[in-house]
């Protein structure tokens, strides 16, 4: 990297980004409002982000039935934990720093949600069972106290062209063969066992 174009402060950001309009800088906000909420109640994903004591910078995907993150009483939103890879480094994250960036998606819509707050782990039995999917319990709930948010324009979205299906690609299975030639493992066999996962270990 040439260090001689490395952008070192905020005023040399500004001066090559430019300045956001009075009405950007008006659409953050403290708290969920009712256009908000409703977004939330129609996503069926979201990204999480966090961030440990070593500096390192997680983002995890959440998907389930739309609404399947909740808003309650005081605003904040809960998050539901189902089986996963149990690598957890989004939760370990979260135990050392309560600070996480949320980003919720809604298919064929361009704009999505931004979310900022304080996040904590519980195992409430009620929020647990509040959270329940296919008469299954959330293993963990994520409450996050919002600090800030807003809504973010569809620029990202027009330009990637992520909802125009002919821009799509076929499904490569890019996982299962980068794990099975770099454990010299039959790549059939391990499709296999992905897919009984998928089918059978969802909830």
């Amino acid at each position: 990297m040439n260090k001689d174009y490395v952008v070192k402060d905020s005023v040399e950001l500004q001066q090559l980004l430019g300045e956001p309009k009075e009405m950007v800088k008006q659409k953050v906000v403290k708290n969920l409002d009712e256009m908000m909420i409703n977004f939330i109640q129609r996503s069926p994903l979201i990204f999480i982000a966090s961030c440990g004591q070593n500096g390192l910078p997680d983002i995890s995907p959440k998907g389930d039935a739309p609404g399947f993150v909740q808003v309650n009483q005081d605003g904040a939103l809960l998050i539901p934990e189902r089986p996963g890879n149990k690598l957890m480094f989004g939760f370990n994250n979260i135990l050392e720093n309560n600070r996480v960036g949320l980003i919720f998606v809604i298919p064929d819509t361009r704009e999505t949600l931004r979310v900022k707050g304080k996040a904590t782990l519980s195992r409430d039995p009620n929020w647990l069972q509040a959270l329940a999917e296919q008469g299954k319990p959330a293993l963990l709930c994520t409450h996050v106290e919002v600090a800030e948010c807003f809504f973010h324009c569809g620029k990202a979205m027009i330009r990637s062209q992520l909802w125009k299906t002919e821009s799509w690609g076929a499904d490569e299975q890019l996982m299962v063969r980068h794990f099975a030639n770099k454990n010299d493992i039959d790549q059939q066999k391990i499709e296999t066992t992905l897919e009984q996962s998928y089918e059978h270990n969802l909830y």
